[in-house]
């Protein structure tokens, strides 16, 4: 009751009475919008029919029986069928393409800031006050008002980032559920392995072999408990329930989408909307090949096979050459993250020495972080001129090469870091001193390992820096970069053009000073979007606070682009869809992925099944006491080559202990060999993925019948 009466009073309205103050209202005051002030969308299920099927074609008030955006899509088609005074098409798009116009575009109706004459409030300011402000960010959308004003392609993004937003709801309660229970259990009974990591007199005071060759010091064990506690509030008991969860939700996510785009397009009148699309005219202009066609019977421009396969193959290369680079950047990383570990044990101080690892890590994940951003400004550019390259036929085509190209060379750059830290680092380590690591300098890499305590905490800050680093400034930049640019146009407007001060500006010299969203306005909010989800599922098991952060980011991207829609961009052409194009295969391709990825990160990068294994095969006491000193391989010191080892401690100790599962040196017959319990470990692995895998895809099986069910 307090809550309905604040929000009311905040907002400046008329509160209800206290007899009317239900859970209901306010619930209705919280998340309903003001219909006083927009209309309840037309209900298809309540609306009576009228046998009269020519009453039904009969315009009656020509203002209002179309929408704005409806009039806008009408006259933008009479203008790009225009024909010139010699018969040949030459439509406003072909005047664009050629630099006859410098822009066409729908006016806005009235500003956002003020009403109109008479104090009649245009839908654009309605849309702001209703839609576009941070104060409404827990109202529904008003759907039937966007698609109203913007057409039905903004409204679908809009539909499908809403939907898409609730939906984060569940997942993100289940992960504050495991991140608390892994809080509150951390120094609990049940977490052996940490405990035992921090006991200075028992576990924690073994020698642990030293990270890199003579800088680095022989360590203790006992120094990595901070690490241990950090690894057990994402790998816990409830770990492997959240990864399951999250396998089942984004399959069922995408099975629900698909059935209210069903509905939607229904709904919206949207069922074969692009099977008459008209070829672009960049298309048309830069094509010198014609041909008959075979249904109208009239000439067109077409691209032959042999002309487009070459163009495929360049495009394909260039793709290719870029997702290399990517991995170099990732390799360099590697690299500096080796050589920092050194250069802080050789010449830091006692504070970098100590938390080396911690601090290499973070400084990493923000200078990959960096070049992230870097290469996807650079490969954005390359890629739009890679399809213009390829020459779509028409739009649909041209933004869904543009997309793929987009989403492949993102995926890379965004994930391969976390690709690597996950399934391959430390895994391709054998021993202290492997003289196969002396033999190249590239073979270095190979002593990149995981601390004692595992890998997983350095994938959550990885995971953690990039997603967060990301959401955060890229709200920053879309809240900043166009408002900068307004102002500049304004300036530059007014000192150029505008000799009489006291002259206002015409509507659309404002709308002309605004951004322009351009064909693609809609591709760049899909891929953030896009990439975020792939966050959220992909390695979801490392971070289960990934859909907490995910779901207050959306809460505000949702009210940031509906207002930099309404206030600082020109108003896009209205278009219709069907749906939300290649981003649903996209989208199910990353869902696959995600139920294979999350299988891998419990069996390899989690310590979940060697805990498991121990715990029921080798454990006298039939828990996870000794696990620790089970899980470390013994190493001679006295087998080091002379540049190897360590100078900073004297003596060394005669034996040091490292993360794998070896033999020891005085095994008879295979010294520093795989032993035994590496075979059971990996047999446990192999199976938990297998077992996985198959109910994930009796869940998909059993899914599939069920939505076939219901339509």
């Amino acid at each position: 009751r307090f809550l309905s009466i604040s929000v009311k009073a905040w907002e400046g309205e008329e509160l209800p009475t206290v007899d009317k103050l239900t859970p209901m209202t306010v619930i209705n005051e919280l998340f309903e919008l003001d219909h006083r002030k927009i209309a309840q969308e037309p209900s298809f299920y309540k609306s009576t029919h009228s046998s009269d099927r020519e009453e039904q074609f009969v315009v009656k008030d020509r203002e209002t029986y179309y929408t704005s955006a409806q009039r806008s899509t009408i006259v933008w088609e009479l203008m790009i069928r225009a024909k010139a005074p010699d018969g040949e098409r030459l439509g406003i798009r072909y005047l664009l393409s050629n630099s006859t116009y410098l822009s066409a575009f729908p006016l806005h109706e009235g500003r956002y800031d003020a009403d109109g004459p008479n104090g009649f409030t245009f839908d654009r300011r309605l849309l702001y006050l209703e839609w576009g402000r941070a104060a409404r960010c827990l109202k529904k959308q008003p759907l039937w008002l966007v698609r109203k004003y913007f057409g039905d392609k903004i409204a679908m993004y809009f539909a499908w980032l809403g939907f898409y937003t609730k939906a984060l709801i569940l997942p993100s309660a289940v992960g504050l559920f495991c991140f608390f229970y892994g809080l509150l259990t951390m120094d609990s009974a049940d977490n052996i392995p940490s405990k035992e990591i921090c006991d200075p007199l028992g576990p924690g005071n073994i020698t642990l072999c030293p990270l890199c060759d003579k800088a680095c010091r022989y360590q203790q064990l006992k120094e990595s408990c901070l690490f241990s506690k950090m690894t057990y509030l994402f790998d816990n008991p409830s770990t492997v329930f959240f990864a399951i969860f999250m396998s089942f939700w984004a399959t069922m996510f995408l099975e629900m989408w698909k059935r209210r785009a069903a509905v939607i397009r229904w709904e919206w009148d949207l069922q074969y909307v692009e099977q008459d699309e008209e070829p672009r005219p960049e298309f048309e202009a830069n094509v010198n090949t014609y041909r008959m066609n075979p249904v109208t019977r009239q000439r067109e421009p077409y691209l032959t096979s042999w002309n487009r396969c070459l163009r495929f193959t360049a495009t394909g290369s260039a793709v290719m050459f870029m997702v290399v680079v990517v991995c170099c950047a990732v390799l360099g990383t590697i690299i500096y993250r080796i050589s920092l570990v050194t250069v802080f044990h050789s010449g830091g101080g006692n504070f970098l020495k100590k938390h080396a690892k911690i601090f290499t890590s973070i400084t990493a994940a923000c200078i990959n972080l960096i070049i992230i951003l870097i290469l996807t400004r650079f490969y954005h550019q390359l890629a739009l001129w890679l399809t213009n390259l390829e020459n779509p036929r028409t739009q649909t085509e041209y933004e869904d090469n543009f997309t793929f190209k987009i989403f492949v060379f993102e995926f890379m750059n965004f994930y391969s870091s976390l690709i690597y830290i996950a399934f391959f680092k430390g895994r391709f380590f054998m021993h202290p001193g492997d003289e196969t690591t002396r033999s190249n300098e590239f073979l270095k890499l190979k002593g990149d390992v995981c601390d004692p305590a595992g890998c997983l905490w350095e994938l959550c800050i990885q995971l953690a820096i990039i997603m967060v680093g990301k959401q955060c400034l890229n709200n920053f930049v879309e809240v900043l970069y166009p408002k900068f640019w307004n102002l500049y146009y304004n300036l530059y407007h007014k000192s150029h053009t505008k000799k009489d001060l006291n002259r206002g500006l015409t509507r659309w010299e404002e709308d002309y000073q605004l951004q322009d969203p351009g064909r693609l306005a809609l591709f760049y909010e899909y891929l953030e979007m896009v990439l975020q989800y792939g966050f959220v599922t992909l390695f979801v098991a490392a971070f289960p606070l990934a859909p907490v952060f995910a779901l207050l980011n959306n809460i505000a991207e949702i009210r940031l682009d509906a207002y930099k829609m309404v206030t600082q961009a020109r108003r896009p052409l209205a278009e219709r869809v069907e749906d939300i194009g290649a981003w649903f295969g996209i989208l199910q391709t990353i869902t696959y992925i995600s139920v294979v990825s999350n299988a891998f990160v419990i069996a390899y990068t989690s310590d979940f099944i060697p805990r498991m294994v121990y715990k029921y095969k080798y454990s006298p006491t039939d828990d996870l006491t000794g696990y620790i000193d089970a899980s470390l391989s013994v190493f001679n010191t006295s087998h080091y080559t002379a540049d190897m080892g360590s100078d900073v401690d004297d003596p060394d100790p005669d034996v040091c202990q490292y993360r794998g599962y070896r033999n020891g040196p005085d095994h008879p017959s295979d010294p520093y060999g795989l032993s035994p319990q590496y075979w059971h470990v990996f047999a446990a692995r192999l199976a938990f993925v297998v077992v996985f895998e198959g109910r994930e895809l009796q869940h998909k099986k059993f899914s599939g019948h069920q939505w076939h069910f219901l339509y």
